[in-house]
């Protein structure tokens, strides 16, 4: 197995263990409560009310990150997050059972027993099943490639006990004039039992290496790019890939039927939902506004859309009257309701009336003001493609970019946000904007976002 299925491999064996382990607490429980083991009548009628309660609290898993790939090493942060989110279980579960009144089958002492054994599967199933299984053994490697890209790959998969790889050796292909072939490649694949290369294929300085590396696929030795390694690990493109043949290659802005009606399809109905529901808060969010400077409720925000087009999103008005904000130059002057509404994202519930209108979309790349446009297609290489498609209210660098720019121009991390817009851009489908939409909950509920 190499390193880029190795994600979903640990994703579908927790899966599946968690599932089978929620079966397992129920029956335990059931024994346990009645001292016997359970009858037939009995599973049968435990069995749909709690698979249908599995399957939501399977997803509230996922909210939570449990089969990131980031939360397969942090067991110190394990017992707090699977408490969590068993207590938000715990709730639903309560709901579920107590106002449906088919399904009211469940004592109280039933349903707090079955949460502290499921709790107690889950945790042990995480801490120390995982590591039992053995899928994660680290097979050795070697890393040839050049840059800044290779030494952040190199420093994260040694670094991190998450992968099945470790290079125990880089060649970097700008001194490859003073690399030894055979002491430094050849002795050490053999003397080290090297499994793996990952290797920059698209670097032209690798040609004259290419002959003697062919000859290592007769002795089983597994050759993988290093710029999809680099993907898999980092959720982003690395933007020293990044050239014409690359958009070429990987970037369309023509139509994808199914998903595009899909996707709109989503944004309309998530949008109706979401947009009827929040009208409860206009008549709060006004008097506080009202209340703290008497301004007017909305905020016309120009931002760059789809195919450079400008659109004005509207927003809950968060800042001081006459501060324009957006600008390269000026800071907006943030209002005391506007701070709140900014934190809980309240301030942009309005611009769901912009995606029904087709301005954009639920998911997409974060538009920008046209003055930060113009600066970043200056600065940027390739800036403008992120604007072949739909900005979105939330997208994929809002989720993994933790320093992406807020209110004012930062050229370096802007390069690094567009590393992640164009990681969606390329691998957008339905899954990725369930992923994103199910992430950006999270954050909303969690007020962690940014």
């Amino acid at each position: 197995m190499n390193i880029l299925s190795l994600n979903k491999k640990e994703s579908f064996i927790l899966f599946a263990g968690d599932v089978i382990l929620l079966y397992l607490a129920l029956w335990l429980t059931l024994a346990i409560r009645y001292g016997a083991l359970p009858t037939k009548e009995l599973l049968e009628n435990h069995l749909t009310p709690f698979s249908l309660l599995f399957l939501v609290w399977v997803l509230i898993f996922f909210i939570a990150g449990l089969y990131e790939k980031h939360t397969l090493i942090l067991k110190s942060r394990l017992p707090a997050i699977i408490l969590n989110t068993q207590i938000i279980n715990s709730v639903i579960a309560v709901l579920f059972f107590y106002f449906i009144p088919y399904f009211g089958i469940t004592p109280k002492t039933n349903l707090f027993l079955y949460l502290l054994i499921s709790f107690a599967f889950i945790l042990g199933w995480r801490i120390l099943g995982v590591p039992v299984l053995g899928f994660r053994k680290r097979q050795k490697a070697i890393l040839i490639g050049s840059g800044e890209e290779m030494r952040e790959l190199r420093d994260e998969v040694n670094n991190n006990p998450r992968y099945n790889l470790t290079f125990v050796s880089s060649i970097d292909l700008n001194q490859l004039e003073g690399v030894d072939f055979e002491d430094e490649i050849l002795n050490t694949i053999y003397s080290e039992n090297i499994s793996t290369i990952v290797i920059d294929l698209k670097n032209e300085k690798v040609e004259p290496i290419l002959p003697r590396l062919y000859n290592l696929i007769f002795s089983k030795i597994k050759f993988i790019d290093k710029y999809k390694v680099y993907e898999d690990i980092f959720d982003r493109v690395p933007l020293s890939l990044v050239g014409y043949n690359w958009f070429l290659e990987n970037i369309s802005s023509s139509s994808h039927i199914a998903y595009d009606f899909l996707k709109r399809l989503m944004d309309i109905v998530i949008a109706l939902l979401l947009g009827a529901v929040s009208l409860i808060l206009y008549p709060f969010v006004y008097t506080a506004i009202k209340l703290d400077d008497g301004g007017s409720l909305f905020f016309i925000a120009r931002r760059v859309g789809r195919n450079n087009k400008e659109i004005k999103l509207i927003k809950f008005r968060s800042m001081a009257v006459g501060s324009q904000g957006g600008g390269i130059e000026e800071a907006p002057q943030i209002t005391r309701v506007g701070s709140f509404l900014r934190k809980t994202r309240v301030d942009e519930l309005p611009q769901l009336w912009n995606v029904l209108k087709g301005d954009a979309s639920l998911v997409g790349p974060r538009p920008e003001t046209p003055e930060l446009v113009k600066l970043y297609e200056k600065e940027i290489p390739y800036y403008n493609v992120r604007h072949l498609i739909k900005p979105g209210l939330s997208g994929w660098a809002q989720m993994y970019h933790e320093e992406h720019p807020h209110h004012g121009p930062d050229v370096e991390e802007t390069k690094r946000k567009l590393s992640y817009d164009l990681y969606y851009i390329k691998n957008r489908s339905v899954l990725l904007d369930l992923k994103i939409a199910l992430k950006t909950l999270k954050t909303l509920l969690s007020r962690g976002g940014r």
